[in-house]
């Protein structure tokens, strides 16, 4: 605010008035617009919250067939009969590797996949699409064991006579 004044020689002066309101004022302003310059210094400068080295995160949502596993078969591995059965499996590769129709078939992670070649490359196939003799296969030719529930895995896993049972929950 501007005050008008008189000097003792009869001139007049003007000054500037402030209250402790407008004092108040101007300094929270002040507080304000400087925190304001530092959070855009630090924006600017890039002086935030440092990315730690070499960390990483990784998050996926898996919509659709699992990919292909990562299976290396250089070359044609020793097939094995399984007893009473048609289909052959290979006991020196460590995978669920098997053959039958004049395809390899792998049972990985919970999926099937086949492939037209011993080293692939290999296709998701649906459990309902695998030929029944490789769901046939006993689970003592599994390199990995399958780990599915008992009521809705391979027939060996059902145990005899039961079937696959519709829950509720299923889908």
């Amino acid at each position: 605010m501007i005050v008008e004044d008189t000097c003792s020689e009869g001139c007049v002066a003007f000054r500037l008035h402030h209250s402790e309101q407008s004092d108040y004022m101007t300094e929270e302003e002040m507080r304000t617009r400087m925190l304001l310059v530092g959070i855009l210094a630090v924006c600017v400068l890039g002086l935030g919250v440092p990315a730690p080295a070499g960390a990483q995160v990784n998050i996926g949502i898996n919509i659709g067939p699992p990919p292909p596993p990562p299976i290396v078969v250089t070359a044609p591995p020793q097939l094995v009969v399984v007893p009473g059965m048609p289909v052959s499996y290979a006991p020196a590769v460590p995978y669920n590797y098997f053959f039958y129709g004049g395809r390899y078939y792998v049972f990985h992670d919970g999926a099937w996949f086949f492939a037209p070649a011993h080293h692939g490359p290999w296709t998701f196939v649906a459990v309902e699409r695998v030929p029944s003799p490789l769901l046939r296969v006993p689970v003592a030719y599994y390199k990995v064991p399958p780990g599915h529930r008992k009521d809705k895995g391979p027939p060996w896993e059902r145990g005899p006579g039961k079937g696959h049972k519709h829950h509720k929950y299923d889908d």
